[in-house]
């Protein structure tokens, strides 16, 4: 579900959600109106064409992962150059795969600051650390996680698709089971909730589509500065996974 705010008049977020639950993408584009919304739709049109046409190879997932945001950066930086009205584009994005036939466990690729977060019972936890430059400066002690929130440079950041220097590309495994819920969703959320927030509403609420909704309108009750877009992934127990499926790790994605 996304969401354009209270504030801004265009919504410069896109996301995908596959019909066969095998990935989701949440991107955050930047870069003025119509700037913004092609940099993410690009990102995410990308990412989605490369992972459809290598889901079946063999090639492993951290490498079709890395090679897909590699693509997006390069499309955006193509067209970039065919419009130079939109030459200071670039967007987030966080992107969630369940190779079930191929993996063991769940794989996120990121660039930027948009997440990817974890409930599990009633924890939340952040599976991905921002490309920011607070993000670094609280890893090296240079602030504390309070200072961070309301610091002037908590938007600045220091990778992003659309940029001839990106050159971080985080991919990881993540660890997962029955019962766990994901959350990918763009800095509109994040900037406006804190974690405890977060996870009160993707706990209490079972639907995934009534969970978004709540977390939305919570942003924006909270302030709504910018476009707020949210993806939440519930893990089920699959009981017939080995006899009807083949599927060894023991869940289906809602």
């Amino acid at each position: 579900m996304t969401d354009p705010g209270l504030v801004r008049s265009s919504n410069q977020d896109a996301y995908h959600v596959d019909s066969q639950g095998r990935f989701f993408i949440v991107a955050d584009g930047m870069g003025g109106h119509a700037g913004g919304q092609e940099a993410s739709s690009i990102a995410t049109a990308t990412i989605r064409q490369h992972l459809e046409e290598y889901w079946e190879s063999d090639l492993a997932t951290p490498q079709i992962l890395e090679q897909a945001m590699t693509l997006a950066n390069k499309a955006i930086l193509t067209d970039q150059k065919k419009h130079p009205e939109r030459g200071d584009m670039g967007t987030t994005a966080v992107v969630l795969t369940f190779r079930t036939d191929k993996d063991d466990q769940p794989w996120c690729a990121h660039v930027g600051d948009s997440r990817l977060y974890r409930l599990r019972g009633p924890k939340v936890k952040a599976m991905t650390e921002d490309h920011t430059w607070i993000a670094r400066a609280v890893r090296e002690g240079e602030l504390t996680l309070d200072q961070s929130r309301n610091h002037p440079w908590r938007h600045v950041l220091s990778q992003c698709l659309g940029r001839e220097d990106m050159h971080r590309i985080d991919v990881q495994p993540v660890e997962a089971q029955p019962g766990d819920r994901f959350l990918l969703c763009s800095d509109g959320l994040t900037e406006e909730l804190p974690d405890t927030i977060i996870a009160a509403h993707l706990k209490s609420i079972r639907a995934v589509e009534s969970a978004a909704q709540a977390l939305i309108n919570s942003a924006k009750k909270h302030g709504g500065r910018d476009n707020i877009t949210v993806v939440i992934v519930t893990l089920l127990l699959d009981t017939t996974a080995h006899e009807t499926t083949g599927v060894e790790t023991g869940f289906i994605v809602e």
